[in-house]
């Protein structure tokens, strides 16, 4: 017997009091920045890193991650912005991207280690495991907005998308591809991996070496944004190709070369 579950989202909005708006994306941000904050700071108490550091850092993330997010965003749709200018500091009417988050949050990483001389490799460390769950927990906001989904198809756990939400070329179609949940599933996977392998190093002392979470991040994430990606409608795009699909390749390229670096060659990453 075969399961079906069919998603239809309620809408974005969770509470409307008339002058203000309660939207479920910004709820389900919030949620998972406080999130990942305590378990960041969890993590680095267990590794004797000072917890106050990362909450300090939190704050030069979050204004980095958004500007990189909409600026990669913007860059990507340009044709669009560019005949209407006023668009581009309305992110409340969507435009983002994860990958421009991503390079803004490491771009003040970078920052932020330096000037308070810290390791920025071992900042990342503890920082990944509360981020994939964030972006676990983020993909549901795409639920809500009815947006990102895949391309048509009648699976048992397909996602009903409002006439309003399809693109042109499928607008007599119903049901799409639930891409926010096989990511947030398999982000929740990923998370898993980097907690184990977290636990297992304070138990296994020096076998783990800094920045073996991070580049294990960015291979386990990206791999499943490539197939994941595969199915989507919406992708920004470089020519014919899926930009989230060429950076996720570059990702995982770059994880795979920092794991031979540490445990092949055996030299350590320079701060």
């Amino acid at each position: 017997m075969i399961i079906a579950f069919q998603f239809q989202s309620p809408g974005p909005i969770l509470l409307d009091l008339g002058l203000i708006q309660i939207r479920w994306y910004g709820l389900l941000i919030a949620s998972a920045l406080l999130i990942g904050l305590t378990l960041a700071q969890n993590l680095a108490q267990r590794r004797n890193f000072d917890p106050n550091l990362i909450a300090d850092f939190i704050i030069w993330a979050v204004i980095a991650a958004i500007l990189g997010a909409r600026i990669y965003y913007v860059a990507f749709e340009w044709q669009s912005y560019a005949q209407h200018p006023q668009d581009i500091i309305a992110i409340w009417k969507g435009g983002i991207a994860i990958h421009g988050a991503l390079i803004g949050g490491s771009l003040a990483g970078l920052i932020f280690a330096r000037l308070n001389r810290i390791s920025f490799w071992e900042l990342a460390d503890l920082m990944t495991p509360g981020l994939i769950l964030g972006q676990a927990i983020g993909r549901w906001g795409n639920f809500f907005n009815s947006e990102a989904f895949g391309a048509p198809t009648n699976l048992p756990w397909k996602l009903y998308i409002p006439p309003m939400n399809r693109p042109l070329a499928y607008i007599n179609e119903q049901y799409f591809h639930p891409t926010f949940l096989y990511e947030s599933i398999w982000n929740l996977g990923v998370f898993a991996l980097l907690i184990g392998l977290f636990f297992w190093g304070l138990k296994n002392t020096n076998k783990l070496k800094i920045g073996t979470l991070t580049f294990v991040y960015l291979i386990a994430y990206s791999c499943g944004r490539v197939w994941i990606e595969a199915l989507r409608t919406d992708s920004l795009m470089f020519g014919p190709v899926k930009m989230a699909q060429m950076v996720s390749l570059g990702a995982i390229a770059l994880g795979i070369f920092g794991l031979f670096w540490l445990y092949v060659l055996n030299k350590p990453l320079a701060k």
